[in-house]
C-alpha cells in the first residue's frame, strides 16, 4: 500500500514539488507539471508528454535533453486537464510547434485533443498522438482502442530524438506514429495497487495466481493464470508478442527490436534481470537482434507487483533515434553536450490576468447566490458518496472517480464563491465553476462536467432572471456539448445514459407548464431509474470497456454521480424566503 502521504488530496502537488526540488538540474516547475530546465535552440519542435500521476518515472522523469521538453501531470491515475496541457506546452515550446503524446485513455484523449485545438487557436502549430501499445486491451483489428502503457517510453524517446535533430513538426509526428505502430506490450500483475489514502487495493489477485493483461491504472487483468517461474513468464511474454508482428513484418528472423522489461512498482530489479535473461535468449533464438534494451522501472502503478515487456520493431530510421543520447532524471543514454540551465528550480506561479466581469443585473446576482449554494450542496453530496463512487469505479476501472469528483466539485464551489464575491452574475459564476472543475478534477469526468457547466452558464447569462425554460434549455445545451465532445451514446454505460432521460423529462415537463421544482422532480426520478439500469449494460467506452463482463451487475459510476447530483439540486431547489430562483413560473 501507499504509506507515505500527508493529505491524499495534496499528494500529486507535493510529489511534483519534491521532484523538482530534487531534480532542478533537469526540470523546473510550471503550472500543470514540469518543463525542461535547460536551454533549447529556438525553432525546435517541443515534445510534450503526460498523463496521470502515480506512474513514475513516467512522466516527469522523462523530461530532459534528448527526451521530452515538458510533462503534464494530472491527479493520481487521472488525466491532466486541457488547461494544464496548454500551460505546460506554452511554457516548454520553442517556436517550432508542439507534439502532444500520451497514453490512449478516454480522459487523456479528451483533454489533450481539446488542448491541441486551443494551442492551434493561439497560433501554436500542434499535433497529437495517443500511444496504443497494450495488446491485451483490444484486438489487432481495433488497435486504435488499445491502451498506452510502457511502450510510451519508446515513442516519446524516438519523437524527442527526431525533434532534437531539428526535424519539422510533421516529420516528428510521422516518425512518432511509425514507432507507435511498431510497438507492442503485454503486462501481468501479482497484486493490485493502493491509492494514497485508500483503505484497500483497487483489485486483488488470489495467492499463487497472476493477472494477465492488466492496465497501469489499477484496472484488473483480462485473464488469470498460475504464477509461472521467471523463465515461464519470459516465455509467455515473448510468445504473445512474437505472435503479433507489426504490418510489413512477416517473420521475426533478421529483424531488430528494442526490448523494455518494465517493473510496475514492487518487483525488484534483480527479479527483472532473471526474467530478462530468458527474454534475451528467446529473442536471440528467434533470430531477432535486440538493440538498446532497457530493464527497470519505466511506467509504474504505485505499489503494484507486476511487470510488462515491450517490443518495438526498429528500422534504419528508428534505430538511431532510439539509441541517440538523452539525459533525463530517470533515463540516460550515451553522453549529451550539457546545455545551460535556464532558471532555478523554484516553483513558477501562473500569470493571472484579471478578467473583466460581464455586466450583470440584480436578478442575476440573486440567482448567482443560489448557484453558489447549489454548488456547495453538490460538493457536500460528492464528499458523502466519494468512497462508494470509488468502489463502483474500481470494479472494472481505476477507482478514482470518487476522488476526481471530490476535487472537481470542491474546486467548482470555491471558484463560484470567488466569482460571486467579485460581483459576477449567475452565468459567469457557472462558467468560473466549470473551468475550476475541469482543471482540478482532470480525467474524463472533469472534462465533461466542465463542458456541462459552461454550456449551462452560457445559456443562463448574467442579465435575466433564469426561468425554468432557460434552465431546461441550458441542460439541453449541456447534453449536446457532452455528446459532441465525449462521443458517447445511449447504451454505452456512461453518464449519457442518465443525462439524456433527465434532459428529455425536464424539457417535456417545462414545456407542459410545470414549475421548475416539479419538472426537476420528474426528471430526477427518471435519472435515478436510468442510473440503476446501467447495472445491466456492458460498457462500450472508457477504461471499463476491456473489462465489460466484469462490470455487469454494477452501475456506471459517472451515471450514479450524475443522478446523485441532480437529486441534490432538486432537494435544494425548494422555495426559500427571498429567493429569486423561479420554481413555479418561468418560461
Amino acid at each position: 500500500m501507499t504509506r507515505l502521504f500527508n493529505d491524499a488530496a495534496d499528494f500529486t502537488d507535493q510529489s511534483i514539488d519534491g521532484f523538482v526540488a530534487a531534480h532542478g538540474r533537469w526540470v523546473r516547475r510550471v503550472p500543470g507539471g514540469v518543463a525542461r530546465n535547460t536551454s533549447t535552440p529556438p525553432g525546435r519542435v517541443a515534445v510534450i508528454i503526460g498523463g496521470g500521476s502515480g506512474h513514475y518515472p513516467a512522466f516527469a522523469g522523462l523530461v530532459g535533453q534528448g527526451l521530452a521538453d515538458g510533462a503534464v501531470m494530472g491527479n493520481v491515475f487521472a488525466s491532466p486537464s486541457a488547461a494544464q496541457v496548454v500551460s505546460v506546452a506554452t511554457a516548454a515550446q520553442h517556436g517550432g510547434g508542439v507534439l502532444l503524446t500520451y497514453g490512449n485513455y478516454a480522459g487523456d484523449v479528451l483533454n489533450f485533443s481539446q488542448a491541441e485545438e486551443r494551442l492551434i487557436g493561439q497560433g501554436v502549430p500542434c499535433r497529437s498522438l495517443p500511444v496504443t501499445d497494450d495488446i491485451y486491451s483490444a484486438p489487432p483489428t481495433d488497435r486504435g482502442k488499445r491502451r498506452g502503457v510502457a511502450g510510451d517510453l519508446v515513442v516519446f524517446k524516438i519523437a524527442a530524438a527526431a525533434a532534437a535533430e531539428g526535424r519539422s513538426l510533421d516529420e516528428v509526428a510521422e516518425v512518432a506514429a511509425r514507432a507507435n505502430d511498431r510497438t507492442r506490450t503485454i503486462g501481468v500483475a501479482f497484486t493490485g495497487c493502493t491509492l494514497p489514502g485508500a483503505a484497500a487495493p483497487l483489485f486483488t489477485v488470489p495467492t499463487g495466481r497472476m493477472a494477465v493483461g492488466l492496465g497501469i491504472h489499477g484496472e484488473p487483468g483480462l485473464d488469470e493464470v498460475d504464477i509461472p517461474t521467471a523463465d515461464g513468464l519470459a516465455e509467455l511474454f515473448v510468445s504473445k508478442l512474437l505472435g503479433e508482428l507489426p504490418d510489413g513484418i512477416h517473420a521475426p528472423e533478421g529483424q531488430r527490436v528494442t526490448a523494455v522489461l518494465n517493473g510496475l512498482g514492487a518487483v525488484k530489479y534483480e527479479e527483472l534481470f532473471v526474467v530478462y535473461n530468458r527474454v534475451n535468449e528467446l529473442l536471440t533464438d528467434a533470430g531477432v537482434d535486440v538493440i538498446g534494451p532497457v530493464v527497470g522501472e519505466v511506467c509504474t502503478s504505485f505499489d503494484m507487483a507486476g511487470a510488462s515487456l515491450t517490443l518495438t520493431w526498429l528500422d534504419d530510421e528508428l534505430e538511431p533515434l532510439w539509441t541517440a543520447p538523452a539525459d533525463a532524471p530517470a533515463f540516460r543514454v550515451g553522453a549529451v553536450e550539457s546545455a545551460p540551465i535556464t532558471t532555478g528550480p523554484g516553483i513558477a506561479e501562473p500569470v493571472v490576468t484579471p478578467t473583466a466581469l460581464a455586466p450583470t443585473s440584480e436578478e442575476s446576482r440573486a440567482a448567482a447566490a443560489r448557484v453558489v449554494q447549489l454548488l456547495e450542496a453538490v460538493r457536500a453530496c460528492v464528499d458523502e458518496h466519494a468512497d462508494e463512487l470509488g468502489r463502483i469505479d474500481s470494479v472494472a476501472g481505476d477507482g478514482d472517480h470518487g476522488i476526481g469528483m471530490q476535487r472537481g466539485s470542491k474546486a467548482a464551489a470555491a471558484a463560484a464563491h470567488e466569482a460571486y464575491a467579485a460581483g459576477a452574475g449567475a452565468g459567469t459564476v457557472l462558467t468560473s465553476a466549470a473551468d475550476a472543475w475541469a482543471d482540478r478534477a482532470g480525467g474524463t469526468s472533469g472534462a465533461l462536467w466542465g463542458v456541462a457547466l459552461r454550456r449551462l452558464g452560457a445559456r443562463i447569462g448574467d442579465q435575466d432572471k433564469p426561468g425554468a425554460a432557460a434552465i431546461a434549455e441550458g441542460v439541453h445545451a449541456a447534453r449536446t456539448g457532452i455528446c459532441d465532445f465525449g462521443g458517447a451514446e445511449l447504451g454505452d454505460k456512461t453518464l449519457i445514459d442518465v443525462l439524456v432521460p433527465f434532459d428529455e423529462h425536464l424539457t417535456a415537463a417545462v414545456q407542459q407548464g410545470s414549475s421548475l421544482t416539479d419538472a426537476m422532480q420528474t426528471a430526477t426520478v427518471a435519472a435515478g431509474q436510468a442510473a440503476a439500469a446501467t447495472t445491466h449494460l456492458l460498457p462500450r467506452r472508457g477504461r471499463a470497456r476491456p473489462h465489460a463482463e466484469r462490470s455487469l451487475g454494477t452501475p456506471d459510476p459517472g451515471a450514479v454521480s450524475l443522478s446523485l447530483i441532480v437529486r441534490t439540486i432538486h432537494d435544494n431547489l425548494a422555495p426559500r424566503p427571498g429567493s429569486d430562483i423561479p420554481t413555479s413560473e418561468g418560461r
